[in-house]
């Protein structure tokens, strides 16, 4: 006997790439004018290889830092310590995804959070719009773990007593979602059109 199709009721959404932007070319701009010098930033602590330890919840700030002031001037400390206390404070809004959330749920959908996020995320959250609407919510440093480990989105679905065959995770990372359909979840690989996001929730879910 076949089984039948669950019928999608919740949408889980990760953070950067689909209701933030991380552009660390802004963080790295913050205090200094020149271009070669905010590459030189950017490189050593946003883009370093260490930067994802944040997100597992390994390592602090400050050993990222320091990690970081290794690898450029001793002149470029101090504005990139400035830069790094406040960087979340310029991370760029994006709206149009944020209102296709709220409107989504305003239509009957269950929306969550599910993010690799340093906990510095506490600070990044009062400037999601649509975190209003979120019934919960699931980030990495917290837990230590990180997606695309199918364990963290099961987490989220204990934690929230959500069947997984009945949530669409949606990411702009492909490894992520393959993670999330792994753990039993639909997926949606996000391309930064929302109005097509909304369209597939409307259509294709309906």
């Amino acid at each position: 006997m076949a089984q039948s199709v669950q019928i999608v009721r919740n949408l889980v959404f990760d953070m950067g790439g689909v209701l933030m932007d991380f552009d660390p070319s802004i963080f790295a701009h913050l205090y200094v004018d020149s271009d070669t010098d905010a590459r030189l930033i950017e490189d050593a602590l946003y883009r370093g290889a260490s930067w994802p330890l944040l997100d597992a919840g390994v390592v602090s700030e400050s050993t990222i830092e320091y990690l970081a002031q290794c690898k450029v001037p001793e002149r470029l400390w101090e504005p990139m310590h400035r830069g790094f206390l406040e960087w979340e404070q310029h991370q760029p809004v994006l709206q149009e995804m944020n209102d296709v959330v709220v409107r989504l749920s305003e239509s009957g959908y269950g929306c969550y959070l599910l993010s690799n996020a340093g906990t510095r995320w506490w600070k990044q959250k009062d400037r999601i719009p649509c975190m209003r609407v979120m019934r919960g919510f699931v980030v990495s440093a917290f837990e230590r773990m990180m997606k695309p480990d199918p364990l963290i989105y099961t987490t989220l679905c204990e934690r929230y007593q959500l069947e997984p065959a009945t949530c669409l995770f949606v990411d702009d990372n492909l490894d992520n979602c393959r993670g999330a359909e792994r753990a039993g979840m639909r997926s949606y690989h996000y391309d930064g059109d929302p109005a097509k996001f909304e369209r597939y929730v409307s259509e294709g879910l309906a």
